[in-house]
Parts: structure tokens; sequence; C-alpha cells
């Protein structure tokens, strides 16, 4: 008498979803920590565009001075030879998932729960010849 088994019995389906639940418990935390850190990298991205944009039109300023500065098809209001906070962020080409308030200089990161700690700020000098500003704040990206 030849038997053909067909399918799993309960106990094999038992012990593979409760080895599922399992890694699920231990995986969902460790994906959540993830989605913290990649805004940190994100935050921590930007300040270093911004850094190399506010050293690439002080540049463009020493070169062709005057008060404003063309650079990638757009005009840059220029303050003491770096870009003011309303221009800033024409100088990147591309700050998509961040907000920018152009009063206070800051890109907050887009998914953070407070965007005060999930942000870097920039400030132009305050006088000719003294450097920007940038405060980089990434304590709380969740």
């Amino acid at each position: 008498m030849i038997r053909n088994a067909r399918g799993f019995t309960l106990i094999e389906l038992v012990v593979v979803i409760t080895i599922l639940g399992i890694l699920a418990a231990f995986a969902v935390p460790r994906f959540i920590a993830l989605q913290a850190e990649a805004r940190a990298a994100s935050v921590q991205s930007l300040h270093g565009a911004l850094r190399s944009a506010a050293s690439m039109t002080h540049s463009m300023w020493l070169i062709r001075g005057g008060p404003t500065v063309a650079m990638e098809g757009a005009t840059i209001d220029m303050a003491n030879g770096y870009p003011t906070y309303d221009d800033i962020v024409l100088t990147l080409i591309d700050s998509a998932g961040f907000n920018y308030q152009p009063l206070t200089g800051q890109f907050s990161k887009v998914g953070a729960a407070t965007a005060a700690t999930c942000s870097v700020t920039y400030t132009p000098p305050a006088a000719l010849g003294a450097a920007p500003g940038f405060i980089i704040d990434v304590s709380n990206c969740s």
C-alpha cells in the first residue's frame, strides 16, 4: 500500500509560524533603529553638501566680486562673501527630504519625530572675513 504525502502537517506549520514570530520580534526593533540611523546619515550628508556649497560660492565671490554670484542658473545673493539665508538652498542641487526655514537657516529632516533634533542649521557670517556657521543636531532622528 503506497501512501502519497501531500502538504505539511499541522505541527510543521505551527513550528514555522513560531520561528517566524521569533525572528520578527528581533527584526522589527532593529529595522526601526536603522530608520533613525538613516535619517542621521542624511542630515550629516546635507551638512557636508552645505559646507561644500558655501565654500564654492565663496570662491566664486572672491574671483568675481560683487553682491551676487551666478551658480547653476541661479543668482545667489551674498552676505559677507557667503550665501544669504534665503539663497543657500539655491546652491544645493537636491534638498529633497528636508524642510527649509529661510528665517533661521534650518534644514530639518522630513519624518523625524522632532525637527529641531534632526537638523542642520546654516548661518551666514556676521562680518567680512568670518566663516559661516553650521550646527548639526542628530540627537533624536527617530
